[in-house]
């Protein structure tokens, strides 16, 4: 397995092009939090915050379809958008290469 090439947009508007492993069973939280982005990943990546809420900015990357924890979640939560995800429930696969994101706002 190869690593994948995934842009991160933070806060302030500077893109990140970063490389997450596809062999070490990471999730997109995990990865931000490795380059040092500010996502907290409050709850260890259980899909009980949104500290790691991001906006998919891709259209053509196949992404795992949203649990019903991850859909709760992000209903409860702030600056949601059409295309908002939660990081932690993005698991690094091959199919992730290419994927642009957006760090949501804090809440």
């Amino acid at each position: 397995m190869a690593d994948v090439t995934i842009k991160i947009k933070d806060r302030e508007g500077v893109v990140h092009e970063v490389e997450a492993p596809t062999d070490m069973a990471m999730n997109l939280m995990e990865v931000c939090k490795a380059y040092e982005l500010p996502v907290e990943g409050t709850c260890g990546g259980m899909a009980m915050c949104a500290s790691c809420q991001c906006y998919i900015l891709s259209n053509d990357v196949q992404l795992p379809e949203m649990s019903d924890d991850e859909d709760a979640m992000l209903a409860e939560a702030f600056y949601v958008q059409d295309n908002s995800r939660l990081g932690c429930q993005i698991p690094i696969t091959e199919d992730l290469d290419g994927l642009e994101v957006e760090l949501a706002p804090e809440s």
